[in-house]
């Protein structure tokens, strides 16, 4: 017979059993989660209220404003200016191309800049904001933001632009900004400025917007926003105002500028122009230009294409970056060397026959002219190269070298822009580290003969060569070059100091010789015709560098590749006895220093000396002179 209530009383442990299990598990339940209430409120306390402020806070960068550049006058070389911007963010767009189509219906659309933002496009992320125009009119940012709701993910904005009122004069000096590219976030990253250039998308890529970018860029803002869970801004939490990067005066001028850029009449070639009592470079002239506004929103394909395939290379900042062989303008330090190393005397004189034999070989003066017997006076006034070619035998290239050193010949001169090359200033040493081959590792004789006259080996800026014009002037102190004058700091301006870097012992009778040779140059030697009517004294030299070896044949200028016809040069200062600008210009294949760059100088001396009566004619036509 069945025990109802043994059955029930089982019944009933069992029921108990579940209940004491399932409180237990209630109770476990309950005290895990007070625990983590614990863990959340008491231990994670701060931080969890940190992320909940970030999610409602959002820290955005406020790029500050680019300082200016001024040239010593106040004229506005590089200048910043308010414009309307559209940004595109990709990810919040369905069809690019639909909402292209669209945009045109309310702001116009270049091909140029269609071309620019596609390619804009493929170097973004989708996420990132994307410059599609630029430069609205107040009418076109009126009219899109009545339109703005038919445009998701299109944004109007307002930031500075740069512009480069100048265009084409003293850009290489300028340089220009462009966008920011990888190697330039890993440069600024190495050197713990990343942080200042968030919000930031462009920096100098080229000349003083370069080498003085620090100074220009400024230091980024702060600005921390309430916003919605959509990111809508609500309001202001905290700003900390950005610094704006400070403004540079450069030693430049630029109605010398323009002048001396004027003169080259569409020609090839570089000028520089110091004041060679403190070292500040009034003029920079690389021919041909550019204009840096291409670059400042990222240049487009074709025009980028147009100056890099160039075969007259705009691109290139020819005064440091461009080496020459600099032809008889080298011979006024070359004589300062033969009378510094004893093997000259101001009075001593060498017979000329017009050419100079060593060995088999005759290397001869520019047409072969005799000029009698010469000293170093007259050498320097009629250019004779005969004089020099006989000093291989008594002074050899390393003594050479050693001298030249000093005067930043084959050296950085320091100037601040980035770029400046070496060069070579020749010596034995140099050639054994040039040339693998040991027959080719030997210094010859006749090396040392081409040498002498600026030629051969030698391959220098016309930087070094304006350079050691500048320490001839002013009595062998060598300041070193600068471009800027002043750093504006707030309302005023603080001036860059002149920084003498050495000084060179001269002999003063040595100097006095060469210094009334160079006088005579432009009076009665090759670069009088150039200077017949000049009202002030010039001390100068005239150059042709040839590059086309003739191998003994007659120079005939039609015959030969205008690219491998000869360089016209020319060094001076003035006024002649108290200085106040020295120079050195070079034009590319343009034949006889006395006939095109001599008159360059004179246009320049006289911007400079007779500012009221400067006239950028051509000078007469000279003879055919080196």
């Amino acid at each position: 017979m069945f025990d109802f209530k043994s059955a029930n009383e089982r019944e009933r442990n069992r029921f108990g059993l579940r209940v004491w299990v399932a409180g237990f598990a209630v109770l476990l339940a309950f005290g895990l989660l007070g625990w983590r209430l614990w863990v959340l409120q008491v231990q994670q306390h701060h931080g969890l209220l940190q992320r909940a402020d970030n999610n409602r806070t959002a820290v955005v960068p406020i790029p500050p404003r680019r300082g200016e550049i001024l040239d010593r006058n106040g004229e506005v070389l590089a200048r910043n200016y308010l414009s309307y911007t559209l940004d595109v963010v990709p990810a919040q767009v369905d069809s690019m191309d639909g909402l292209l189509a669209d945009l045109e219906r309310v702001v116009s659309l270049s091909d140029r800049q269609k071309r620019q933002f596609e390619r804009r496009l493929r170097e973004a992320g989708p996420f990132a904001p994307v410059l599609l125009r630029n430069d609205l009119s107040d009418t076109e940012a009126a009219y899109f933001a009545a339109q703005a709701f038919r445009f998701p993910g299109v944004e109007l904005k307002a930031r500075w632009v740069r512009q480069y009122p100048q265009g084409q004069s003293a850009a290489h000096v300028v340089g220009y900004i462009g966008r920011i590219s990888e190697r330039d976030l890993q440069n600024l990253d190495a050197s713990n400025e990343l942080g200042n250039y968030r919000g930031t998308d462009v920096i100098g890529k080229k000349g003083i917007e370069k080498s003085w970018e620090t100074q220009l860029h400024g230091q980024t803002g702060i600005e921390s926003l309430e916003v919605t869970a959509r990111g809508k801004p609500v309001q202001t939490l905290h700003r900390i105002d950005p610094v704006p990067g400070h403004d540079l005066v450069l030693s430049l001028d630029l109605r010398l500028q323009r002048i001396a850029e004027q003169a080259f009449e569409g020609q090839r070639g570089a000028l520089v122009a110091i004041d060679p009592n403190n070292g500040e470079i009034l003029a920079f002239v690389s021919q041909p230009s550019f204009d840096p506004n291409l670059f400042v929103d990222g240049i487009d394909h074709e025009s980028w294409k147009q100056l890099n395939e160039s075969e007259d290379k705009p691109l290139i900042t020819r005064p440091v970056y461009g080496t020459y062989p600099i032809g008889s303008t080298y011979k006024p330090f070359v004589a300062l060397a033969a009378m510094a190393l004893g093997k000259r005397t101001p009075d001593t004189k060498i017979y000329d026959p017009g050419y100079y034999e060593m060995g088999k070989t005759r290397f001869r003066n520019a047409g072969s002219v005799p000029y009698g017997h010469v000293d170093v006076h007259k050498s320097l006034v009629v250019s004779s190269d005969v004089y020099y070619y006989s000093m291989a035998e008594e002074i050899t290239v390393d003594a050479l070298h050693d001298f030249m050193k000093p005067f930043g010949f084959g050296q950085k001169t320091g100037i601040d822009l980035v770029g400046e090359r070496t060069g070579i200033l020749p010596s034995t040493d140099w050639k054994k580290s040039a040339f693998k081959d040991a027959e080719q590792q030997r210094w010859y004789p006749g090396e040392t003969v081409s040498v002498l006259i600026g030629q051969g080996y030698n391959a220098f800026s016309l930087m070094q060569l304006a350079q050691a014009t500048a320490v001839l002037a002013n009595g062998g102190t060598y300041y070193r070059p600068q471009l800027v004058r002043a750093i504006k700091r707030g309302g005023s301006a603080e001036p860059v100091p002149s920084e003498v870097m050495h000084r060179i012992d001269l002999d003063p009778k040595a100097v006095s010789a060469v210094r009334d040779a160079l006088v005579d140059v432009t009076k009665v030697g090759t670069a009088r015709k150039a200077f017949a009517t000049a009202p002030y004294e010039v001390a100068g030299k005239t150059g042709t560098i040839q590059l086309f070896n003739l191998k003994g044949a007659k120079y005939k200028r039609d015959e030969v590749d205008e690219r491998l016809r000869d360089h016209s040069a020319f060094m001076g200062y003035a006024p002649s006895k108290n200085p106040t600008i020295a120079l050195a210009v070079l034009v590319e294949n343009a034949g006889w220093g006395s006939e095109v760059a001599a008159p360059i100088a004179r246009a320049v001396f006289d911007a400079w000396l007779m500012p009221e009566t400067a006239d950028v004619a051509k000078a007469p036509v000279g003879e055919t002179a080196r």
